[in-house]
């Protein structure tokens, strides 16, 4: 049984990750850098749990427990020599990370399971330094942002480990209210990254065509699909709206749409101005400077009131 959790990396996916850990009870092993980025990270945990009890779905009383429970380290070897299970969430260098899963087969128990956050890399090169037996022992599990809130965690099963292991790995998320979706295929995005990127293709695109201004396709996607889609799966949205209907809408649009295989224009000639969104001031909307910890701020009420709601639609 996995109990001994350790994180390695405390910026925006690692310190979301120890956090939710910590919430549900388990001992967090947070490791970064320096003490600087550590701090950084412990500090906006407690911001990010003072907002939950603020919107009631916390105690107030459990904010200060949750953060004994992670204890914070420069040090690779004293944050994993204990651990039963490993996730890093470093930058994505995949150099970086071949070197340190070899660091973590040396230093941790045989039994420790390994697991990376990435979203771009395969699975197969990040094991090139590692023993045979650890190969067993190592997955990716990608979380979604930010990680205290989003439910969604996907599970690799690309066939190198046992199916009892990973479903100790499968358990552990369940215990912390996380929805694990396997994935059977080492694919560049995984599943939601790349059903994600379907839809901003059309979006991006339909904004370019100058079909509709940018807060009229965001409400096109918000009270129409996306309102669907926060309790109703694609699939089965189209077992409702009838298979033979969804077929007959595909050749008829599927054709006029974006095909394209890079970045949009738009999309490419914002970044090129700067304009690269709530984090710049601008990017598809205007955002006042003064304002933007309340934009932040609004942003992960939205997601909490959300995250009360979708228990009610959870597949028991």
């Amino acid at each position: 049984m996995i109990k001994r959790i350790g994180v390695l990396g405390a910026g925006t996916m690692g310190h979301g990750i120890a956090e939710a850990f910590a919430l549900h009870g388990y001992q967090v092993n947070l490791w970064d850098i320096d003490a600087a980025a550590l701090k950084r990270g412990t500090d906006a945990i407690r911001e990010e749990l003072e907002l939950l009890a603020e919107e009631r779905f916390i105690s107030a009383d459990r904010i200060q427990p949750t953060l004994d429970l992670i204890r914070t380290f420069t040090s690779i070897p004293d944050t994993v020599k204990d651990r039963d299970y490993v996730i890093e969430a470093t930058p994505e260098n995949i150099d970086l990370k071949q070197k340190l899963f070899q660091q973590l087969d040396e230093l941790c128990p045989p039994e420790t399971i390994f697991a990376s956050n990435t979203s771009s890399l395969s699975l197969e090169p990040m094991m090139k330094l590692i023993s045979e037996a650890r190969k067993k022992r190592i997955m990716v599990n990608h979380w979604y942002n930010p990680a205290h809130l989003m439910p969604l965690v996907e599970l690799s099963f690309f066939g190198n480990m046992p199916e009892d292991v990973y479903n100790q790995v499968d358990e552990l998320y369940l215990s912390i209210g996380k929805q694990t979706a396997k994935v059977l295929k080492d694919v560049p995005g995984l599943v939601a990254n790349r059903i994600q990127q379907g839809v901003a293709r059309e979006v991006f695109s339909i904004i370019e065509q100058g079909i509709a201004e940018p807060a009229e396709v965001d409400k096109a996607l918000k009270f129409g699909p996306a309102f669907r889609y926060a309790t109703t799966g694609q699939l089965e949205v189209a077992d409702f709206g009838g298979l033979d209907i969804w077929c007959i809408v595909g050749d008829n649009l599927l054709k006029v749409m974006d095909a394209s295989k890079e970045a949009n224009p738009a999309l490419r000639s914002k970044v090129e101005e700067g304009k690269l969104g709530l984090k710049s001031g601008e990017g598809f909307f205007k955002y006042d400077p003064g304002k933007i910890p309340a934009v932040r701020k609004h942003f992960l009420k939205k997601l909490i009131h959300q995250l009360k709601a979708s228990e009610y639609y959870v597949e028991k």
